[in-house]
Formats: structure tokens, C-alpha cells, sequence
């Protein structure tokens, strides 16, 4: 099973943040977002299916791809029981075990620092789809 989850590239992504990767509804990121990797997302963490906020909520693994013009980076974090999930504009994934209401996933092994800078230099395309697809990991 997964999900995808679709959001737009901005000329102002940066893709610099040390521990976290967010995509937003916001059709606008300010060159301080240094953390956001999309805009114009279809859904915030409030509009996530029930099946994948179950899943997220259950504290199982989560295998997340994240896509752009032909590259894509994978990335593995956690759910957690506590996870409210109610942010209606922002999906943001932590390598920390901090929780708020946009936190959909934590302990992840890559925020948007890490990620590739060829991947993140695709991001700034106003024209690239950016996917966020979640799985559950086996």
C-alpha cells in the first residue's frame, strides 16, 4: 500500500534545514523556509487518508520517496502514537522525536539538508511535481 501526496517546486527553495523536510499548501516560500522542498502540496497533515494516519499513528517504520524530474531520494523515519496529525496546511518529517500538529513522521535518516543538491536544485522549478509517496516499511 502507499500514498501520494503532490506539491509544486518554488524558485526560493533551499533545501538547507539540518533536521527537517516540509511541503506546504502555501503557494509561497519566503528564502528563510529552508526546510520547506514544496509548495501548492494537494493536502496538509489534517487532509492525510485515514488509512496512512492509522499507519502513522500505529509507530511503525515508514519508507518516504521523495521525487522531482526523474530524481527521487528515499528516505526512513517513524510514526508514533501521539501524532495528531491536524495541521491543515503542512506534512513535515523530523529527524528528531519532536511532535506538533504538522509532524507526520520522526527519526528520520535525512531532512532537507541532506538530500541531493541535483535533486534540490529541481525542487526550485516552479514546473517540477514534487512526490512524497509513504509506504510502510516491510
Amino acid at each position: 500500500m502507499k500514498w501520494i501526496v503532490r506539491a509544486r517546486g518554488h524558485p526560493n527553495i533551499r533545501g538547507t534545514h539540518r533536521t527537517t523536510f516540509m511541503i506546504t499548501k502555501d503557494p509561497d516560500v519566503g528564502p528563510r523556509g529552508d526546510c520547506i522542498i514544496g509548495v501548492k502540496a494537494e493536502m496538509g497533515a489534517s487532509d492525510l487518508p485515514e488509512e496512512l494516519k492509522a499507519l502513522l499513528r500505529s509507530g511503525s517504520g515508514v519508507l518516504i520517496r521523495i521525487a522531482a524530474g526523474g530524481l527521487e531520494e528515499t528516505v526512513r523515519a517513524k510514526g508514533h502514537p501521539e501524532l495528531s496529525l491536524d495541521h491543515p496546511d503542512d506534512l513535515v518529517v523530523r529527524k528528531s522525536r519532536f511532535l506538533c500538529g504538522r509532524t507526520v513522521a520522526i527519526e528520520a535518516d535525512k531532512a532537507a539538508g541532506d538530500l541531493s543538491r541535483g535533486l534540490v536544485r529541481l525542487l526550485r522549478n516552479p514546473d517540477v511535481t514534487v512526490e512524497i509517496e509513504f509506504r510502510p516499511l516491510p
